[in-house]
């Protein structure tokens, strides 16, 4: 039977710095829309609307983190992020207005 230590339990300080700016920036993106809300009746975000884009924004982020922690080169990194992106931007877009099918509408 193994028993942890302490520092077992902690997260390696570059992955907790990587974690707290996907938080933070997830919440960046997210005071963008609050914030054009107060100056115009154009953008209408409901309390889902906000989750929905924060879990969106902070899986893309945790993915996307992984990946370029892992990958040494700069090319194989452009194309993770690339994919990622694409991923990221059709889910927005199939949440948004349903391009392909009606998730939507």
């Amino acid at each position: 039977m193994s028993t942890m230590t302490g520092n077992e339990l902690h997260l390696k300080p570059s992955l907790a710095k990587s974690l707290l700016t996907v938080a933070l920036v997830t919440a960046a993106i997210l005071l963008i829309p609050l914030v054009a809300m107060q100056f115009t009746t154009e953008v209408v975000w409901t309390g889902s609307d906000f989750v929905i884009a924060g879990i969106l924004l902070a899986f893309t982020g945790l993915v996307l983190t992984f990946p370029l922690r892992k990958l040494r080169t700069t090319k194989s990194r452009l194309i993770a992020a690339g994919v990622i992106g694409l991923g990221f931007v059709y889910c927005w877009a199939e949440l948004a207005v349903g391009i392909f099918t009606n998730l939507g509408s």
